[in-house]
Formats: structure tokens, sequence, C-alpha cells
């Protein structure tokens, strides 16, 4: 139903689908019960009040029902942050720093570039951080989003299963044109990514150029 790009897109979607379906099972229940007993006791059918005894089997059902729905979400909320939180040992490391209305990105060797350049169905790991005031890393094809600090170096990674080129967002209101501040990360190949990451080849020549552009805006 939805597209997305990186290791953890499948799960993000699926436990926003379940907290979605939960959400809207109920609204339209309670809302037909709530119709339902408005029409039920309304007083040309009830002129006298009618006194509606305790049933503890539904006082029982509606609380447990409830409490068990919501300790799943929580559950499979947890496990994806537990996952999101902790970058494999063999990650591909890329320092990132935040200023306002543009994103900087280093490599191992020393490389920087303007816009981020990664290679394909390899872990990610981003270290963040800000040179002025918050911002929020943001790439929605691949469902990460982190908060970037002053003074502070936070992680986030993942590894994108399709080549492409992706938006890149600040998601924290960051000052005056903080709409402006968008970037884009390029998926390549590895053989590509190896030769950018060595020459410093214009990737516009590469295999991207040709690929499948998959953009999501915030």
């Amino acid at each position: 139903m939805f597209n997305g790009a990186s290791n953890f897109s499948h799960d993000v979607d699926a436990i926003f689908l379940f907290t979605l379906a939960v959400s809207i099972f109920f609204l339209v229940l309670i809302t037909g019960l709530m119709i339902y007993f408005v029409i039920k006791y309304n007083r040309k059918r009830n002129p006298k009040a009618t006194n509606v005894h305790s049933n503890m089997g539904l006082e029982i059902a509606w609380t447990i029902i409830p409490t068990i729905l919501v300790l799943i979400m929580f559950w499979y909320g947890w496990m994806g942050y537990a996952d999101m939180s902790e970058a494999p040992e063999d990650a591909l490391t890329i320092e990132v720093t935040a200023q306002m209305l543009k994103w900087g990105f280093k490599y191992e060797n020393e490389k920087t570039a303007d816009s981020l350049y990664v290679p394909v169905n390899t872990a990610i790991k981003l270290n963040l951080t800000s040179l002025d005031v918050n911002h929020a890393f943001y790439i929605p094809a691949f469902r990460i989003k982190k908060d970037v600090y002053p003074n502070q170096s936070r992680m986030v990674w993942f590894k994108s299963d399709a080549i492409g080129k992706y938006d890149i967002a600040c998601a924290e209101y960051c000052g005056l044109n903080h709409s402006y501040m968008y970037n884009k990360i390029n998926v390549l190949s590895e053989k590509d990514f190896n030769e950018w990451l060595a020459t410093g080849v214009n990737t516009d020549s590469l295999a991207i150029k040709d690929s499948t552009t998959k953009v999501m805006s915030n």
C-alpha cells in the first residue's frame, strides 16, 4: 500500500496500519453505540428513566480488551524503536552536520558533500549534530526521523533497498525559511558509490541518472 525504500519501511507501515484500523474500529463502534442508546432510551420511548445496573462482564471486557490492544501497539512500537537505536557494527559511518537551511555530510575518508550519497543494501550509520539550533533529520521514504541538537551527537541508521533519489527534510521548525531546508539522498549501486567516494565523479553521469526516481515529500 505504501512505497518505502528502507529496512524499516515495512514494519513502520504495518504498525501505522494496525493502529489506524484499531482506531477506526472503535470510532465506528462507539459512535454506533451512542446512536443506538440515544434512540433506544429517548424520552418518547422511555418517559420514565430506566435504572441500569452494572454488568461485571462488560466492565471487564471494555477494560481488558483496550488494555491488550494498547500493550500490543506499545510492544511493536518499542521493538521498532529498539531496532532503530542500535546500528550494526559493520555499518558505514557518516557524520551529518545540520545548520540553518543546509545539511553537510562527511565520510570516513574525510570526503565531504552537500548531498548524501550511500550504497544500496548497505547499513548506514549517521552521527547527527547541529551547529546552531534544533533540527530534525527526516527521510520520509525510509520512515526515519531523528531530532538533532546543538552540542550533542545523536545516531540514526538505515539500509536502503532501492537505487534512487529521495528527499531529506528538516522536520523541526528552525527559523525563517525553515521549509527550504531540503536535500537529497542518492542511493547508488556499490560500484558507483565506491567510484564516487574515491574520485568524486559527478553522480549525474552514473547509473542513478537512468534509474527510477522515487521522491516522497514531507
